[in-house]
């Protein structure tokens, strides 16, 4: 199978890393014994980064150095403008010295930023980040600020694994930030069943993400189908990949409810249409302009989308199910490739979620899923007279929703041979392989689908790390985000056939069981299914919990339940000033104090 070589689909360039040295000012001696350390500090800190980091497209990140130490504003102001030549999007201040607090520090108030204060005793390096983080704190600019717990000699260029994972955390939030800025989230269609998620809030898009929200009515869909407005040479190469590769499960409509062959094969055709629409609706395809379709070819610039679907669509049309599933994975009949963002329902606070895990993964596909049922012990015993063991004790949530789910979901990617959810730049043609092999494509329900269409079946293998998450808007609050780390699990095959079976079982599930802390929402496996804000939820590979609070702090949106470790929790420093009894009522006043960051 073709890998598609990393590229930035987008018109947007690249986020790139800015590296501000700075150093203390003072000439005749000071500033000379320190320009060679400071700027070898620089210099490993950028090495590091780069070797350590991709963008989700898979292209590595670029650094960016100022051209001399910053020892003063006229120094700063130039560094300033290097990065805007240079398209820095997050800015990261590294000295070993104390510094000019006021005079060196980064003033651009969209940046992501972070100061590292280098743990040594020659030179006062923690003094200047204390005292230029008390400068940012008090010009309602905040940092992120890094501090070794472990004292180093002045010309020791090592980074300790305190200071790498901090630095990592910042990198990958600021990035994510520095990446959704200028792009767009694409509706297709508008409000699903009433779904609040997919009531699309732009304020909330352009003040907190710095995103713009595009629009597409359904009947788009209709009219590229009838003036043939795809690219004809791929869907023909698409239409044999799938009667390929794309193997029928059972029919569990009732016979006399099963559409014939002749629609089955059709509902084919149009599914795969339809995936090549979304993507180009998205961003674009040269191939249309060379149809005449000029204004077509060029997309929406779109980082994400959703799918409205439900239920004028699929009252009358195949349903989204082949189209969601297909995009959201990292595989098609072009090859290996990066996954699509695309949500279900149109759900677009969902397809927030998934885009920021996305982002801070490195590009893993991302699964899309109903936060369905909460199985207590007590109940499946009941039902099925198994006692559930080992990470299920405590009972389990079902995930599962209609086919939309991506096929990297069902765990058939290895890695020491256990099962993960790779970035697509590691995903080998074998994987792709199991992944198809493991996924059936049911005929969809016509009680729920009367249009027809496909549902992806497979059952996600156990004992993956993953997190869900969840962004909802509060009227008089704004946004919030969910956060629940935990681990998929296996059932005993009789025993998810039993349970699956009570809902649908043409749909893909997903057994996950949160990590409980038995305080609050993570009191027991209860408590998260009755505190989750929505139908829906967003899983990443993972537990990536900690860059999704140093995310949020960064858009200022507050974190209201998570079961993340102390020692992740990463935030501005300025969050720390503001109060409260917990991390998180210093996070609600933070949040609220300082606005959306596009305000």
């Amino acid at each position: 199978m073709n890998v598609i070589p990393p590229a930035n689909r987008l018109r947007n360039a690249l986020p790139k890393i800015g590296i501000r040295p700075t150093i203390d000012g003072r000439f005749g001696g000071v500033r000379e014994s320190l320009e060679g350390p400071v700027m070898a500090m620089a210099q490993a800190t950028a090495q590091f980064l780069s070797e350590n980091l991709t963008h989700a497209c898979g292209l590595p990140v670029e650094c960016v150095i100022a051209d001399t130490c910053i020892g003063g504003v006229s120094e700063a102001a130039r560094c300033a403008e290097k990065f805007k030549r240079e398209g820095v999007g997050v800015s990261l201040t590294v000295t070993n010295c104390w510094c000019y607090g006021s005079e060196t520090m980064d003033m651009d108030p969209l940046l992501p930023r972070a100061v590292w204060g280098f743990n040594g005793t020659e030179r006062p390096g923690a003094v200047y980040l204390a005292a230029v983080l008390a400068g940012h704190n008090q010009k309602g600019l905040p940092a992120f600020g890094i501090y070794g717990r472990d004292v180093q000699d002045i010309g020791d260029t090592s980074i300790p694994p305190d200071v790498q994972a901090r630095l990592l955390s910042f990198a990958r939030a600021g990035l994510a930030v520095a990446t959704m800025r200028g792009t767009s989230y694409l509706a297709m269609g508008g409000v699903s069943m009433g779904i609040a998620g997919s009531i699309v809030d732009q304020d909330f898009f352009q003040r907190y993400l710095g995103m713009r929200t595009e629009t597409v009515d359904m009947t788009e869909f209709v009219r590229r189908f009838e003036r043939e407005i795809y690219d004809h040479e791929e869907y023909e190469r698409a239409i044999a990949w799938v009667r390929t590769h794309c193997r029928e499960g059972k029919d569990w409509n009732a016979p006399e409810k099963q559409r014939s062959r002749q629609q089955k094969d059709r509902d084919w055709e149009l599914s795969v249409k339809m995936a090549l629409i979304a993507r180009d609706l998205m961003i674009g395809n040269p191939r249309l302009a060379d149809r005449g379709f000029k204004e077509e070819a060029e997309g929406h610039n779109a980082l994400a989308a959703g799918f409205q679907g439900q239920r004028q669509w699929t009252d009358h049309f195949p349903n989204g199910d082949f189209l969601e599933a297909i995009l959201n994975t990292s595989f098609d009949w072009n090859g290996i490739r990066q996954p699509f963002i695309v949500a279900t329902e149109n759900d677009a606070l969902n397809g927030v979620s998934m885009l920021f895990g996305h982002l801070l993964s490195g590009g893993t596909a991302q699964l899309f899923s109903d936060v369905r049922t909460y199985w207590s012990p007590e109940a499946v015993k009941r039902v099925t007279g198994y006692t559930l063991e080992g990470r299920a004790e405590g009972g389990v949530l079902h995930l599962i929703n209609s086919g939309p789910s991506a096929l990297d979901w069902t765990g058939e990617q290895t890695q020491d041979g256990k099962p993960v959810v790779k970035p697509f730049t590691r995903v080998t043609p074998e994987e792709v392989q199991r992944c198809l092999d493991a996924t059936l494509w049911c005929p969809s329900i016509v009680e729920y689908f009367p249009g027809g269409g496909w549902s992806t079946d497979f059952t996600t293998r156990g004992d993956m790390p993953v997190t869900m998450c969840r962004v909802n808007l509060v009227a008089g609050l704004g946004p919030v985000l969910q956060i629940a780390e935990g681990y998929t699990v296996e059932l005993p095959d009789p025993v998810h056939r039993a349970l699956d079976e009570r809902t649908n079982p043409s749909w893909p599930t997903t057994w996950f069981v949160p990590i409980l802390t038995g305080q609050g929402a993570f009191t027991d496996v209860y408590t998260v299914m009755s505190h989750w804000g929505a139908n829906h939820g967003a899983i990443c590979y993972g537990h990536i919990g900690g860059d999704l609070i140093a995310l949020a702090a960064l858009l200022r949106i507050p974190v209201d339940m998570h079961n993340v470790p102390a020692e992740r929790v990463f935030r501005p420093a300025a969050w720390a000033r503001f109060g409260g009894l917990t991390s998180q009522e210093a996070d609600y006043r933070a949040c609220a104090t300082y606005g959306p960051l596009y305000q």
